[in-house]
């Protein structure tokens, strides 16, 4: 079994590149479905208090023979909770559910919802949460560059993580330029463009052909080889471990390009982080 390779972040940590994301999963459902991603290798979870998974995902870690030691766990801060003392409560509800028994490995502010004007405050509680060493690292998701910006010259805290929208249609290459620019690692949510017409793209289909692997497994390897971190979500247990096998996977450069070319100006498929959700 390829062990999915890690990616440094500023604070020194280090996140495994390949994750497995339980957005819309049950919670029931959530603990059959971890388990089968940490059988099949995975060692990246991504759950949120918004997704109502969070005592599921617990449970599938604890159940599971692999060390709790070895789980990289990722939550989030809802909309609702945010602001200073409301996101260090909604922490401490995350981790009682999460019950890891050891710090949250990265927790996000979920959107910046910029209307609501408490991104900056629950920042701040995010950097105590790490100073109090209940959790091993911060950063955001779905943040436009403006408020990205803001939050690091108020701070002088750069989060280690950006998790964005990104996907063969909608590439996202402004914004992955600018979490270089500032040292963010660039994490990509709804990785396979939510399994629809991204996967039917003959350049991807032309391209699986080629390598003997799925269209999925190429959009995988494709994230992989930009240095993204990735996600995908499934919950059918062959499509689990078929994803996993995206490791096996390297693509040359000209077919990098030729994916990265799939973009399109009209591809974001979710909310735009300039007007929350």
């Amino acid at each position: 079994m390829t062990d999915s390779p890690m990616t440094i972040l500023n604070d020194g940590s280090a996140i495994p590149q390949l994750g497995y994301g339980v957005w819309q999963v049950d919670d029931d459902t959530a603990e059959e479905v971890v388990g089968l991603a940490l059988d099949a290798g995975f060692r990246h979870v991504d759950t949120a208090q918004a997704y109502g998974n969070e005592d599921g995902v617990g449970r599938a870690i604890k159940n599971s023979p692999v060390d709790v030691a070895e789980v990289y766990v990722t939550t989030k801060l809802w909309n609702e909770d945010q602001g200073y003392e409301s996101a260090l409560e909604a922490f401490d509800a995350s981790a009682e559910r999460l019950r890891l028994r050891k710090p949250v490995d990265l927790y996000l502010i979920h959107w910046a919802q910029p209307s609501q004007g408490t991104y900056l405050d629950s920042w701040k509680a995010l950097i105590e949460l790490q100073r109090q060493g209940k959790v091993v690292s911060i950063g955001v998701s779905n943040f436009a560059e403006k408020e990205l910006r803001e939050i690091v010259e108020a701070t002088g805290v750069t989060p280690a993580v950006h998790q964005i929208e990104l996907h063969p249609h909608f590439n996202q290459e402004h914004m992955r330029a600018v979490n270089e620019e500032l040292g963010i690692r660039t994490e990509a949510w709804s990785p396979l463009g939510q399994g629809g017409k991204v996967l039917q793209e003959q350049v991807v289909t032309d391209i699986a052909e080629r390598h003997g692997a799925t269209p999925g497994q190429v959009v995988i390897a494709w994230h992989l080889a930009l240095g993204n971190i990735v996600i995908p979500k499934s919950v059918t247990p062959d499509r689990i471990t078929e994803n996993y096998g995206a490791l096996e996977i390297e693509l040359s450069s000209d077919e990098v390009r030729s994916i990265s070319t799939l973009t399109r100006r009209n591809g974001r498929i979710g909310a735009n982080p300039e007007k929350g959700v």
